[in-house]
């Protein structure tokens, strides 16, 4: 019998990024992760037991925009059939006294159904991809949702605000570093005023890199470009040095100076903390997306001046932010266990 199991979405990179920050602090507690390529290869290399049982649909993307939402819809619901089948044969291997689920609601159902207590950490209470015919699709996938999230002994947000019955509001959740700036820098070899551009765990992005190496000529000569084109996106391109999939991008973006990235919660949240300028290019049509990047002043639009954008943040001053969101999360999950 184990402690818990942490069920990890695997569309992209911030639901296990988040999760390894919590669950770093959960020592002494007996776990295993399920999640699928490639945030189980991250949880992994983070140290942790994870099993890659789920293969999601992949968005389709064309030029930064998100392209035909309710077909996709429809390929997440047949997915969320098969992760139920998976998450039953994982709880019945297992027997866990608490699932934790990162947005995969198909182990919520599974673990409710048998009785087991179960939390949900997420940043999304509803979606919003469709319009027209297909939001009424999507409204009643919203309604189970809601239902699902209803039946949760505890679900945690990592933002702030004010609690309301199971839902408790941490802040952000971000991993931490016992090296300084001026470590990193050395150890990644920034020698030079340097630029990262990042963009997680897809090939999605591959636009916004695509935009930026455009934009990059037309800045100053002495700035350094890094990619981290990250696990789905193979790039070999002379006189820029490409990190290609780092299981570290919080240490990267403390020791850049600007860092270029779609707009993901937890990429965003992690340069706020460390203080590092940033630049958030949302996926066009990609609600969650452009929820994040409106909150820190950005559109997609933003894609087209990136090289003004460059030279107005470069120079910004640092101001490091101050939250603990993974270790409220974690004593918060500690309580159940007690």
């Amino acid at each position: 019998m184990l402690d818990l199991v942490f069920f990890s979405s695997p569309i992209g990179l911030g639901h296990a990024t988040r999760d390894v920050a919590i669950s770093h602090n959960l020592d002494g507690i007996t776990k295993k992760f399920v999640s699928g390529d490639p945030a189980s290869k991250f949880i992994s290399q983070n140290g942790f037991d994870v099993d890659n049982l789920y293969k999601p649909p992949p968005f389709q993307i064309e030029n930064g925009n998100l392209k035909q939402p309710l077909k996709w819809l429809f390929r997440y619901y047949s997915y969320y059939k098969e992760c139920k089948k998976i998450s039953s044969q994982i709880l019945e291997t297992y027997s866990p006294r608490l699932v934790i689920s990162d947005e995969d609601f198909a182990s919520l159902v599974v673990a409710q159904e048998k009785g087991i207590k179960t939390v949900l950490v997420t940043d999304i209470l509803e979606t919003k991809f469709t319009n027209g015919i297909g939001s009424i699709i999507e409204n009643q996938m919203n309604r189970s949702m809601r239902k699902i999230i209803k039946k949760c002994d505890l679900v945690i947000l990592p933002e702030n605000g004010k609690n309301e019955g199971n839902i408790v509001r941490v802040g952000p959740i971000i991993r931490k570093t016992s090296e300084s700036r001026e470590q990193l820098r050395e150890k990644f070899a920034f020698h030079k005023k340097t630029i990262v551009a990042s963009i997680g765990g897809t090939d999605s992005g591959r636009f916004l890199i695509e935009k930026t190496l455009e934009a990059y000529p037309k800045i100053d000569h002495d700035i350094e470009l890094v990619i981290v084109s990250g696990p789905s996106f193979n790039l070999d391109l002379p006189h820029i040095r490409n990190l290609g999939f780092v299981n570290n991008l919080h240490e990267v973006i403390f020791a850049a100076d600007l860092i270029i990235s779609l707009a993901g919660k937890s990429t965003i949240d992690e340069s706020k903390y460390y203080g590092t300028p940033g630049i958030f290019i949302p996926i066009k049509g990609h609600f969650e997306q452009e929820e994040n990047a409106k909150e820190v002043g950005y559109n997609y639009d933003d894609i087209f001046h990136l090289d003004k954008l460059i030279k107005e943040k470069i120079g910004e001053k640092r101001s490091p932010g101050h939250f603990d969101g993974s270790k409220k999360a974690s004593d918060l999950i500690k309580e159940f266990l007690s």
